[in-house]
Formats: structure tokens, C-alpha cells, sequence
């Protein structure tokens, strides 16, 4: 059965949902989900609510996709996850229509680049491509051919050098730097 074939609602993602999606996570990556680097990125800050989106069948939510604002070297970025869909609506392209709506809104909203820990047999026909080895450091150790980008503006991956932070903690190093 195709993503044609059943009735989906793909919407922003709402406060209400928050339960439902950490649920869906917590199917797909079970307890070693906040050992994971970019688990560890995502502690420290919010996420974007208004890049991130769910797809619902009958009033509940099936799968969701979230974006975190990053932060590396001098440039900014977005980090896209965790992708996850419940298990009888995988392989149907529900994943990857909410990876492309994330992208576009992204794009929309006048970001540079969009990075992601992830398959790239997976996300590589939507776009993403391996980094450079060491242009990035994540807090925790992670496959360097799982890490993936996708510049949206000319240069801005270029910029996304060193240690990835969420881009809250670079804000606060700005900010006690000023004052």
C-alpha cells in the first residue's frame, strides 16, 4: 500500500502532539535514543516547532520529523530529527515526505544548511550528501559517512566548521562574551 492509497494529514507540529511523538521515538530507538550524539545536541535547547511536522491518520500521530537550530564555528544551521514512523506505516513514503516538507520550510524560513546523522542510501535522493570528513564534530562519536548535509544557500555549509552545538549555547557564549 502507497502513501496514495491511505488518508494522512501532514501538519506543523503542535504542543499536543509532544506526547505522541516521544512515544513514536521511543518505539523506534528504544532507550539508546539519548546516548546518541545528536540526542545530545537536542537536550540543550528547544526545537523549531514551525519547521517540524507530523503525519496523522484518525487523530493520531504516525510519524513526526523535527529540526533543531545548530551551531558550528561561525556558521548556523538546522538539525533534522529524529525522522521516525510507526512501524505498520514504514516503507509507504510517509518519512519522506515529511524530510522534503522540513526542507522546504526551512528554506522558506531563510536557512543556510540542513544537517542530519543518517542513511544515505535513505536521505541521498532527497538531497543530503556526506560531509567532509572532520568539518564537524559532534559531542559524542558518530560514523563519519553518516554524516550528512544539505546546503539550501551557497556557502552556509562551508561555514558549519568544529563542534556542533545546539545554536542556544552559542547565543549564551555571544552573550556572556559581551557582557
Amino acid at each position: 500500500m502507497s502513501l496514495a492509497d491511505i488518508d494522512i494529514a501532514f501538519l506543523p507540529e503542535e504542543p499536543a502532539h509532544d506526547a505522541e511523538i516521544e512515544q513514536i521515538n521511543a518505539e523506534a530507538f528504544g532507550p539508546g535514543r539519548f546516548a546518541r550524539a545528536a540526542y545530545r545536541i537536542r537536550e540543550d535547547g528547544p526545537h523549531e516547532r514551525a519547521l517540524s511536522f507530523v503525519a496523522m491518520q484518525d487523530g493520531q500521530v504516525i510519524a513526526s520529523v523535527r529540526m533543531t537550530p545548530i551551531a558550528a564555528g561561525a556558521g548556523r544551521g538546522l538539525l533534522l530529527g529524529p525522522l521516525a514512523v510507526r512501524p505498520p506505516y514504514k516503507n509507504r513514503g510517509i518519512g519522506r515526505k515529511l524530510v522534503k516538507m522540513a526542507v522546504e520550510a526551512a528554506r522558506k524560513a531563510g536557512a543556510g544548511v540542513v544537517v542530519l546523522v543518517g542513511d544515505e542510501p535513505y536521505y541521498g535522493p532527497l538531497g543530503f550528501a556526506r560531509l567532509p570528513a572532520g568539518q564537524l564534530r559532534m559531542p559524542r562519536p558518530v560514523d563519519p559517512n553518516r554524516l550528512l548535509g544539505l546546503e539550501l544557500k551557497d556557502g552556509a555549509l562551508d561555514a558549519l566548521r568544529g563542534d556542533v552545538v545546539h545554536a542556544v549555547l552559542a547565543r549564551d557564549a555571544v552573550s556572556a562574551k559581551a557582557g
